[in-house]
């Protein structure tokens, strides 16, 4: 994958030690590449360029599907003998060829010979495309408004943190001597690749020890929910290969459907959601959880403890449809997790002490906070709101057609590689489609370039390939399909022993990345541009079209010739493998 940025050296010197780095996949030279759809400009700037040649055409007619493959008009035959002939016939005359036989040269290419463009660079895959569009479209950002500078010294960052948290004592004085301990950490879902866990690790360790308990009283647990477990050479790439060794047995990976490992603290008082947790955070003297990274209002809070260190039942209550959200202020998953949150501590009577983090980029963190789980989140979304203005907010008007790319990642695909399911759904609709709902106006177009491969890791998504062949052909209605199937698949034998002992995905996981199909109750028409296999996009109902030019020409006709069209920066993150 082509990372955002360049990723800085593979460690990091910090508090006078080398700290791993969570280094993404390299890519290789023969696939960093960007692949063209079309150029445009107007009727005159192209006469200008050309002066007499049809250099210019026959780049547009090579470049005319961002495949490859030449797009056939019906007027004008695209063959040696048809359309480059009749226009090098034009061209072999000076002067240069008169407006209207060079409109029948660019006939082929819907509107750049009417009207000015913009050229805009797409992820598509695991490369980009330049595609053309009107000029009067405006530009949208998914990614941060501002950025943040990183941190100089993470370890001392961290250490500063502790010595001062927010709304809790410092951990030395939340532990007696010989206390018992756990340590839970974000998984590999959560895009952050540099030290952050190990530092911060070391660093509670050290109070701990300082306090009088000795590393030997401690467990690390990985918080990775219903997300697949990881192998420890995978532990190794986010925690460093000393934790792993050391720690050993007294390091491991959550497991949802470890009844004897669950505990069930009951429901909330105020409406009743269930909270089931771990085993040791209901037990141990102190629980301190790292968070490696903010996404949004998304994670973080007690999503941390209530999701990632819970069960299917408690999880379900906030994983729907409808549920699930990103938005920094009036997050309505999180105000569920929170009631679960106080719940859960009244119940253990004691608190759950958190080190939240905020990037400066996918390796580098900003800034970094400890203390209670409401302090430090309420901390740290005041910089996330800075950071990501509101999207509803951000353009001022509504949108026809909004037109992005969507590249292969996802965090469902860290070690492994993404499938239509993610690519469509869970990324083309859910991650990268919030501004589709916040600035799409009813009924309108998402255009989304990508190949979308079908390709499928019946390993790690072991439940996926059945939602894709036995579950989206009888509904894409994402509440019928939570209604007649999520309860079905989270009690699969099959799947669940996957799960449990060969680092598969959760069963249920297949159906929750459905969900954001939710977004069609906006959006009236999905367009996949450039599709390697246009049946796939068309399995799960959307549109293809094998240009976005073309895919925009299409929309137009559907909205209007003068439809607001909407391009939308997404973020590319690297995608470790």
């Amino acid at each position: 994958m082509i990372p955002a940025t360049s990723p800085p050296a593979a460690s990091v010197i910090s508090q006078g030690k080398t700290w791993p780095v969570f280094q993404p996949a390299t890519q290789s030279s023969s696939t960093n590449f960007r692949v063209t759809s079309t150029l445009g400009c107007t009727l005159q700037e192209t006469k200008r360029a050309t002066s007499g040649s049809c250099a210019y055409v026959e780049k547009i007619a090579a470049a005319s599907s961002i495949t490859g493959r030449r797009r056939r008009s019906r007027s004008v035959s695209m063959t040696s003998g048809g359309f480059m002939a009749r226009c090098r016939s034009r061209a072999s005359s000076s002067p240069p060829p008169e407006d209207s036989a060079l409109r029948e040269c660019l006939s082929s290419v819907p509107e750049l010979g009417r009207m000015r463009c913009v050229n805009v660079e797409l992820p598509y895959g695991e490369t980009t495309l330049t595609a053309t569009l009107p000029s009067r479209t405006r530009t949208l950002s998914n990614v941060e408004a501002t950025t943040l500078a990183p941190l100089e010294d993470l370890g001392a960052a961290v250490r500063a943190a502790l010595a001062a948290p927010r709304g809790l004592p410092r951990i030395g004085e939340l532990v007696r001597p010989g206390a018992g301990v756990t340590i839970a950490f974000d998984d590999a879902t959560v895009a952050s690749y540099g030290p952050i866990r190990s530092v911060a690790i070391e660093a509670v360790l050290e109070e701990l020890e300082a306090a009088g308990v000795p590393r030997t009283r401690v467990t690390l647990i990985c918080a990775n929910a219903l997300h697949r477990k990881l192998r420890p050479a995978e532990l190794a790439r986010i925690l460093g290969e000393d934790l792993v060794r050391e720690f050993g047995p007294r390091l491991v990976c959550h497991d949802a459907e470890d009844q004897a490992a669950i505990v069930d603290l009951g429901r909330t008082p105020e409406h009743g959601y269930p909270v089931e947790v771990h085993r040791l955070v209901a037990e141990s003297d102190l629980t301190v959880y790292v968070n490696a990274r903010y996404n949004r209002g998304f994670n973080g809070g007690w999503k941390s403890v209530c999701v990632g260190l819970s069960t299917y039942d408690s999880i379900k209550v906030t994983h729907t449809p409808d549920g699930m959200s990103m938005s920094v202020h009036g997050n309505r998953m999180h105000e569920v997790l929170d009631e679960m949150g106080r719940h859960l501590e009244r119940r253990v009577g004691r608190r759950v002490f958190k080190i939240d983090t905020l990037l400066a980029d996918p390796w580098r963190p900003a800034k970094v906070v400890a203390g209670s789980v409401d302090a430090t989140r309420r901390e740290l979304l005041g910089d996330v709101a800075r950071m990501f203005p509101a999207r509803r907010g951000q353009a001022g008007e509504r949108f026809d057609v909004l037109v992005y790319g969507v590249p292969d990642t996802s965090p469902y695909a860290v070690f492994s590689h993404v499938n239509p399911i993610l690519t469509l759904v869970s990324s083309g609709l859910g991650y990268l489609g919030g501004l589709a709902e916040a600035a799409g106006s009813p009924g309108c177009t998402v255009i989304m370039a990508t190949p979308v491969p079908d390709r499928w890791d019946r390993a790690t998504h072991p439940s996926y390939p059945e939602v894709w062949e036995r579950v989206l052909p009888v509904t894409r209605d994402p509440y019928e399909i939570m209604r007649r199937f999520a309860d079905d698949f989270a009690r699969r034998p099959a799947y669940l022993e996957a799960y449990r002992a060969r680092f598969g995905f959760h069963p249920v996981h297949g159906i929750l990345a459905v969900y954001p199909l939710k977004r069609l109750q906006h959006v009236g028409r999905v367009i996949v541009a450039g599709p390697q296999d246009p049946e796939i996009p068309r399995h799960v109902g959307f549109d293809t079209a094998p240009s976005v030019e073309e895919a925009v020409a299409r929309a137009a006709a559907r909205h209007g010739r003068d439809c607001a069209i909407a391009y939308v920066r997404q973020p590319v993150l690297p995608h470790p493998s």
